[in-house]
């Protein structure tokens, strides 16, 4: 079944679509069943997807019959009201048409740009993970200052991977955010997979890990190896000399 979505009179496809939580929504939603069966659609539902996670969804009931070859259009408000506390920033947003059964009959893809609050649900999730990015990288490094990673490069290699994921997720929240670029999964994955790469490669070549020299030790220099005959010829000289001087021939 093929569906096309207005918002407010404007069709969603391939454009940015803005939801504001201080005004309800229009959706219209048409349907074109071109099979041979009708299909009954019980709900239509809205949703915002990021990092596989969803921040926010609605679902309307919305029940009505597309009879095969036909086209039915429905418009319903859709209120958004609490959308601040879930989202903020630009999110891939998909509306779906449920039958009873939670199957999906159809559905339509756009980007909403979402007039949340940084406090939302994504913004915190966003500053959460941008902390926990920081300690994780302030662990690493005070680990490399202390000579305490591992002696294994593949091992410090993997002691930075942590820390590389976290910073491809906050680059790709910080970007939604900032309402530059979607976290699309054609994008935030490379984002994610990048960032992860670099640290290790970082760690992979951070120097090898050597033990500071503590406060009281002493550098003692050994005397240099004394060669076994050279004393043996020392001794005898010495002796024959003595014995010239006794007993002169």
């Amino acid at each position: 079944m093929t569906v096309t979505v207005t918002l407010d009179g404007q069709d969603i496809t391939d454009r940015t679509v803005r939801l504001d939580p201080a005004k309800a929504a229009e959706v219209s939603v048409t349907a074109v069943n071109r099979g041979k069966t009708p299909q009954k659609v019980r709900l239509v539902r809205l949703s915002g997807v990021a990092l596989a996670l969803t921040f926010f969804a609605y679902d309307t009931t919305l029940p009505f019959e597309v009879p095969p070859g036909s086209r039915v259009t429905r418009t319903f408000p859709l209120d958004v009201r609490d959308l601040d506390g879930q989202a903020i920033g630009l999110l891939p947003t998909s509306v779906e048409l449920l039958s009873e059964e939670r199957e999906v009959l159809g559905s339509a893809e756009t980007v909403a740009d979402v007039r949340g609050t940084v406090w939302s649900v994504y913004g915190v999730f966003g500053l959460v993970m941008l902390l926990l990015t920081a300690a994780i990288w302030a662990t690493v490094l005070i680990a490399l200052a202390r000579h305490k990673l591992s002696p294994n490069r593949i091992r410090r290699a993997l002691r930075f991977l942590p820390a590389g994921v976290g910073t491809g997720i906050v680059a790709v929240v910080s970007l939604s955010v900032l309402r530059l670029v979607p976290p699309d999964p054609l994008i935030e994955i490379p984002i994610v997979f990048g960032a992860s790469a670099i640290a290790m490669v970082l760690g992979f070549l951070t120097p090898h890990p050597v033990a500071p020299a503590l406060d009281g030790d002493l550098t003692v220099a050994l005397p240099p190896a004394v060669d076994p005959g050279a004393v043996t010829q020392g001794v005898t000289d010495h002796y024959t000399q003595q014995n010239t001087k006794r007993w002169p021939g």
